[in-house]
């Protein structure tokens, strides 16, 4: 109960939250959340807006939708990963199955990694205003590099991106409200 009246703290402040483990067969698991002023239908639309994820999100070099059949999207996306001086351009190639406002499923089917899959949730909460904006996934590249690194990368970039979102869903609202009044 405390961890969690912590966590909803940190969340109304505006913070990221990113937790890791470690799962068997060197896969790293990465979730994430953050609290978003703006409707579930800013968020989705920063979210779901494929095309355009190398304008908004950090470390996004290119995306762009391959194919969309009602709800499955199949997406290219290549993006710099590493840290330090460290850094390697990876690509992957992902198939996305969207619940409209609720989530996006992902999974690599070509790339760069062994384990590449996960979800981004939207949600609502009694106890706090906006929607929350929650990351899970689990990660293993194919190319060399000892699960503490991916962690730390992924520990390094997921706040960014979060706050890349939130940005993005946040000016949006604003935007649409602005042009109401």
């Amino acid at each position: 109960m405390e961890q969690q009246s912590r966590e909803i703290s940190r969340l109304k402040e505006g913070e990221p939250i990113v937790e890791l483990a470690f799962l068997p067969h060197d896969i790293v698991k990465v979730d994430g959340k953050i609290l978003i002023a703006a409707p579930a239908e800013h968020v989705w639309k920063a979210l779901t807006d494929y095309d355009n994820l190398h304008n908004t999100l950090p470390k996004v070099i290119a995306s762009r939708v391959v194919e969309r059949k009602e709800n499955e999207v199949t997406l290219d996306q290549t993006g710099k990963t590493g840290i330090f001086f460290f850094e390697k351009t990876v690509y992957f190639r992902l198939r996305l199955r969207e619940e409209l406002l609720k989530k996006v499923i992902f999974e690599q089917v070509e790339g760069d990694f062994s384990v590449y899959r996960g979800e981004w949730i939207l949600e609502s909460s009694d106890s706090l205003e906006g929607t929350i904006l929650s990351y899970h996934a689990e990660i293993r590249p194919l190319f060399f590099a000892p699960p503490i690194l991916v962690s730390f990368v992924q520990w390094q970039d997921m706040p960014g991106i979060l706050k890349a979102h939130k940005k993005t869903a946040e000016a949006t609202a604003c935007e649409k409200s602005s042009k109401a009044k």
